[in-house]
């Protein structure tokens, strides 16, 4: 009797999508598998949000909702009680605690290495790490070639595309900049080393999250220059806070995700404003939100999609994506101390000055930088990506753009739709490139699931209903 060959899946990425993928192959397989990671630039398993070196940058979330399993809520509680700086902290305490991010890279990479590289307790047959750029997917009959940059080829017969966010998008004049001392194009790439004299200038495009992140690094490094921050808006992510009980929302009743954008804002809006009167955050709306956003972002109609971009998703982001009340007490300081401005306008276009490089603001203004740092966030038009690989899939016709042009149009299992509208044999796709699909699809409370459908999805088991219990609303919110 002939066995059958192991079949191998390839994951391209090595960061938290495409490990907890790998992670729950393993986990779940009933036959064998032989896993190709291919992984570049970042230290496999920690990608750019856990790859910092650097102790200051904290989650984004509390511990208490950092566990890598849906089904596993406790998980990595239990795992920070297993060294030594945490294992004495109450457990109320250590729940709340926004731990760095550089244990939780740790924690990743624990996994991987228990789940994916231990030959005793891994139910992989064989995981071979590839440290190459993918560059190419090539179908074949009944599997694909993935072409690497180094010309090697790794066979497959699933693909899991799990890239992760891209650079910022470049500004006008940027392109002239590459090799400009004074430019950072990629803010999560060290820079450390470039900081200018302490009499100098540090320009900063962008208030969101990368930007927090070099403003806290700036002040523990103790430089004392100036920092400048520039952004439409001028907007900050808010700080996560106590709440308080909002049984009224949603209203008993009420399907969220059937109501269209203007009747959801009205009702958001209704609620926000009653939160305000009694003295509470309105953010604790947002919070009760979370569960449904996938689910009525699907609903929405396109016309509703690009209005909520277009007028409400500045105002969602920094109600949703908070930071650590500890980093925004440190961010605040810095501004109030006037080390740290902000200017509310769009940039125009930057160009070299000398050593130097300037910034034109649209609203007439321009501001120099010994050091400039372009942390917009990551680029979100997908047919502008700069990913060789994704050109590459779509000159194929093998991704296609979804109808919001953030990323790659996929089912609702993770299965890549090509450009004839069929669902592709080799291709499934999570994180950031379903971001038009799904909306939220960056954090790791939204990842974790998709890591699971997607090993699912791939071994064609059944899907495990999310069993996370929602935050209790007396705690910080999510």
């Amino acid at each position: 009797m002939s066995i059958s060959p192991p079949e191998e899946i390839a994951i391209i990425g090595g960061g938290f999508s495409g490990i907890m993928t790998g992670v729950n192959l393993s986990r779940l397989t009933e036959r064998p598998l032989r896993l190709k990671l291919l992984n570049q630039h970042r230290p496999v398993g920690r990608g750019v949000a856990y790859g910092t070196r650097r102790p200051e940058h904290l989650l984004n979330v509390a511990a208490r909702n950092m566990s890598a399993f849906p089904d596993l809520p406790d998980h990595f509680l239990q795992w920070l009680r297993t060294r030594s700086e945490y294992e004495n902290v109450p457990d109320l305490e250590l729940r709340e605690r926004f731990i760095p991010r550089l244990v939780y890279g740790d924690y990743l990479r624990g996994l991987m290495q228990q789940h994916l590289q231990d030959p005793a307790r891994s139910a992989l047959e064989q995981t071979e790490l590839i440290e190459d750029e993918a560059v190419d997917v090539v179908p074949e009959n009944h599997h694909a070639m993935v072409h690497l940059a180094s010309g090697r080829k790794a066979r497959a017969e699933k693909v899991v595309l799990a890239t992760g966010n891209e650079a910022p998008a470049g500004f006008p004049g940027s392109a002239e900049l590459h090799d400009h001392p004074a430019w950072i194009s990629n803010p999560w790439q060290s820079w450390e080393d470039r900081l200018p004299a302490p009499g100098g200038t540090i320009l900063l495009l962008g208030t969101g999250l990368t930007t927090v992140d070099a403003v806290i690094t700036l002040r523990t490094l103790g430089w004392p220059g100036a920092i400048h921050a520039v952004s439409r808006n001028g907007w900050f992510p808010n700080s996560h806070f106590r709440g308080i009980e909002n049984p009224g929302f949603p209203p008993p009743g009420v399907d969220l995700a059937a109501l269209g954008l203007t009747e959801l804002v009205a009702l958001v809006e209704q609620h926000c404003a009653r939160l305000r009167a009694a003295g509470a955050n309105p953010a604790i709306v947002v919070d009760k939100l979370r569960p449904h956003t996938q689910q009525i972002w699907r609903n929405f109609k396109l016309e509703e999609r690009q209005t909520f971009v277009r007028d409400h998703a500045a105002r969602w982001n920094i109600l949703r994506h908070r930071i650590a009340p500890e980093l925004h007490a440190q961010l605040t300081a810095t501004r109030e101390s006037g080390q740290l401005q902000v200017h509310a306008a769009g940039v125009e276009r930057v160009e070299a000055e000398g050593k130097k490089v300037r910034v034109h603001l649209r609203n007439g203004e321009a501001l120099t930088g010994d050091l400039v740092i372009n942390a917009t966030g990551p680029q979100t038009r997908f047919s502008d990506t700069k990913s060789v690989l994704l050109k590459n899939l779509l000159a194929r016709g093998l991704v296609v753009p979804d109808d919001m042009e953030m990323g790659v149009r996929a089912d609702e299992d993770h299965t890549v739709i090509d450009r004839n509208g069929q669902r592709a044999t080799v291709l499934r796709a999570l994180g950031p490139l379903l971001r038009g699909t799904l909306w939220e699809t960056i954090a790791v409370p939204e990842l974790r699931v998709q890591a699971r459908r997607v090993a699912e999805t791939v071994l064609h088991q059944p899907a495990l209903a999310d069993t996370m219990p929602q935050p209790v609303m007396m705690e910080y919110m999510i």
